[in-house]
């Protein structure tokens, strides 16, 4: 059951990134349906956490629990945007999206950003995956450790 979760949140976190298709549709970069911009946007995870819980309330999920999935769908979708705001790179996210879109990094920006295509596998985006890895294990082990279940 953990796994199946697991997989969903880690789709919701990647998410955002399906803006990246801009480039392929010749949407300029700095746009705001451009590379990190209204897809990293709080309002885009609100409706993206709302569309996964109404999923789960099909399959039955009511009450604390289907609040807990929204909320999970939510933080899990907008926490993209915000790691993308730590990054060395790019032209900022823009968090304010559809009320304005101009675009922010955050003023400590620790995360080389990760190279678009297949530099991804090259010693360039080898570099960001393995300081990525390195950041977040905690996390990942923090994860991993079992819960008592929600009902």
């Amino acid at each position: 059951m953990m796994a199946a979760w697991m997989i969903r949140l880690t789709a919701l976190s990647l998410l955002p990134d399906l803006d990246a298709v801009s480039f392929v549709l010749g949407i300029p970069y700095g746009a705001p349906w451009g590379h990190r911009g209204a897809t990293h946007s709080p309002v885009f995870a609100l409706g993206v956490a709302a569309l996964f819980a109404g999923i789960f309330y099909l399959t039955g999920f009511r009450g604390r629990r289907l609040l807990w999935v929204f909320l999970c769908g939510f933080l899990v979708t907008a926490s993209h945007g915000v790691l993308d705001a730590f990054t060395d790179g790019g032209h900022g996210v823009e968090f304010l999206w559809p009320f304005d879109t101009r675009r922010f990094f955050f003023p400590w920006q620790p995360l080389p950003v990760a190279p678009i295509g297949p530099r991804l596998f090259a010693e360039e985006g080898r570099h960001v995956l393995l300081t990525e890895t390195l950041v977040f294990a905690p996390l990942l082990l923090y994860a991993l450790v079992p819960r008592r279940r929600i009902s």
